[in-house]
């Protein structure tokens, strides 16, 4: 098949919507997508495409950062979930991206006081992604802290810190890297630890 997608589209897409939930409502976990590699040409992860295909439908407008924009993903991810990819990044439900796209400060929707629901959601294929490094996490769902390495990525996590003084407004952020998935909410303190000094940088 051209564009391979989900084997058992009903199950797969209830066992994966279930795994997003449960990495929304304890940030900093790692959850394993068992999902299987995107088409050829797709220049994401295993986890983000079984994320793509599970949460996006005729409904969503999905925004994608030039350095993941294929042709191949773009016909892929119509072909399976009829979704309508937009030039627009304020208007879209969904953001492909990658740390390096967010140094632009591209101007997602953040929602509002009255309807904080109505923000992009990120999905950022990472590089490098683990349950331990200089990332400390902590607020809601997460008892006293987690950490993470997320690599490289630096920009993605000043963003996301960014959001504690807009709450409720702000970005929800799903990363993963390969088959790796973890979520860091809007509701998440986001924390640099110093390995030098021992200490907590708050971002």
């Amino acid at each position: 098949m051209l564009w391979p997608g989900l084997t058992d589209p009903v199950h797969d897409s209830q066992r994966l919507f279930r795994q997003c939930l449960q990495a929304m409502s304890e940030p900093g976990t790692l959850h394993i997508l068992d999902v299987a590699a995107p088409p050829e040409g797709v220049p994401i992860g295993a986890a983000l495409w079984g994320v793509l295909l599970t949460l996006c439908d005729l409904d969503t407008r999905v925004w994608i950062a030039r350095e993941l924009d294929t042709s191949a993903l773009r016909d892929a991810l119509t072909f399976h979930t009829g979704c309508h990819p937009t030039d627009d990044p304020a208007s879209a439900d969904f953001a492909l991206v990658t740390p390096t796209a967010l140094v632009e400060g591209i101007a997602f929707a953040t929602g509002s006081d009255e309807y904080p629901d109505r923000s992009t959601t990120l999905l950022v294929a990472l590089d490098h992604l683990a349950d331990h490094g200089p990332w400390q996490l902590s607020g809601p769902g997460i008892p006293e802290r987690r950490w993470l390495d997320v690599g490289n990525a630096e920009p993605l996590m000043r963003r996301l810190a960014a959001n504690r003084a807009r709450f409720p407004r702000g970005l929800d952020a799903l990363l993963a890297c390969d088959a790796r998935l973890t979520a860091i909410p809007r509701s998440s303190r986001i924390e640099k630890h110093l390995a030098e000094d021992r200490s907590c940088m708050s971002q």
